[in-house]
């Protein structure tokens, strides 16, 4: 048999012709050649499914080319046609050592009980009722990061994806919360977007069941009082959401201020929820080590939310928009870089983070031809409403 030629790449006909025959009653080949710019040896076969359900056709094809050392990608081509890429390889998942996530979960709640402590008593604790004070701010903030990561990890377990225990990120002293969250690590690529919306979403969702009711007890149980711009303070940033629990609790926009007295409710609101605060004074919430906590999970759900690169949101904007949602996120890099510059300075470290690290894009599963449903369409756009009424234009700002 003469090796096939395409494009100057020599083809190895024995392989081509084993991989071909392998999947003969599932795929119809039309044509074959080997996409530019791909790992050495990838080949790609264009032609048309023959069955009509493409999760059943990947698993029978996945099955087959296993032994041969390839994995499957499935691809949508010019429309009418569909590419079945044949790339080198097969992942072997690991699980991790279960040790290092225990030592970094016993960490962080030490890490954040103490600065639980330290907002409760304002001062370093020394006692153990210093200590002690801590432990609804630990409870309440530990309780919404494992609910969120444990919602990843249930739902990847339950689609057979294989993830690592969480593993979560102690930060004493110089984080005023103790930690700086908690991560899964993906062993397996996603195989469709069902696995990779249902993974996504889970967190946010997982998180929220605690955050909402822990951010009513916390509200309602915070005093009113009057503001001073003494001492430093901060004020937490504002959401639809968050504001709207502040009305409800109290009565009243929080924080008011002196000067937006005589503004319309509307007007007064906008200017609140944009972080815009005027001279003079105000009342507003202090709020306590409940509602703290359950603020900061608010503010950490908002931003996996954002529709961008691999965040929670991510997965989520790539489900419905595919290879556009790069542009999407693109775009928000560059409004980030904006409002860096003239809202919050925080958004120019997220663009940062966003385009060098993250990355605005967002990789496809290995079988691309599988679309949502109409339920989780459904879903996916009521995640994008939680991102409005829980996103915080300014996060925190000094009176």
């Amino acid at each position: 048999m003469t090796p096939e030629t395409t494009e100057n790449i020599v083809l190895d006909g024995a392989l081509v012709s084993r991989l071909r025959e392998a999947v003969k009653d599932v795929f119809l080949v039309e044509q074959v050649d080997a996409p530019r710019q791909a790992p050495q040896g990838t080949l790609r076969f264009i032609g048309q499914l023959l069955l009509p359900d493409s999760e059943a056709a990947y698993d029978l094809i996945a099955e087959r080319w296993h032994g041969y050392d390839y994995t499957p990608l499935l691809r949508r081509h010019n429309g009418q046609q569909v590419a079945l890429i044949a790339q080198p390889g097969v992942i072997q998942a690991r699980t991790g050592n279960p040790l290092v996530n225990l030592i970094l979960l016993i960490a962080t709640i030490v890490s954040v009980q103490f600065s639980g402590a330290l907002y409760a008593c304002q001062c370093i604790p020394t006692t153990l009722g210093d200590w002690l004070s801590g432990t609804p701010m630990m409870l309440s903030m530990m309780v919404i990061l494992l609910a969120h990561e444990f919602g990843h990890y249930f739902a990847a377990r339950f689609h057979r994806v294989t993830v690592t225990l969480p593993y979560f990120i102690p930060m004493p002293v110089i984080s005023p919360v103790g930690t700086l969250g908690a991560f899964i690590q993906l062993r397996s690529p996603f195989k469709t977007k069902k696995q990779l919306f249902d993974i996504g979403i889970a967190g946010p969702l997982g998180g929220l069941i605690f955050a909402v009711p822990l951010t009513f007890w916390g509200v309602f149980s915070s005093p009113v009082q009057r503001l001073t711009r003494e001492g430093g303070s901060v004020l937490e940033g504002n959401s639809l959401f968050y504001l709207g629990v502040k009305y409800l609790a109290h009565g009243q926009i929080l924080p008011s201020f002196d000067r937006y007295a005589d503004l319309p409710a509307w007007k007064e609101f906008l200017l609140v929820l944009a972080g815009i605060i005027p001279p003079g004074g105000g009342h507003d919430i202090f709020i306590n080590s409940v509602a703290f906590a359950a603020w900061f999970g608010l503010f950490v759900t908002a931003m996996n939310l954002l529709p961008v690169g691999q965040l929670d949101g991510g997965h989520v904007i790539y489900c419905l928009l595919g290879e556009k949602a790069r542009w999407l996120g693109i775009g928000l890099v560059g409004l980030m870089v904006l409002a860096g510059i003239f809202w919050w300075s925080g958004w120019l470290l997220w663009a940062l983070l966003v385009f060098f690290v993250i990355g605005p894009g967002h990789p496809p599963p290995l079988n691309d031809l599988v679309e949502l449903g109409p339920g989780r369409k459904a879903l996916a756009y009521a995640g994008i409403v939680l991102f409005f009424l829980l996103f915080m234009p300014n996060p925190l700002q000094a009176l």
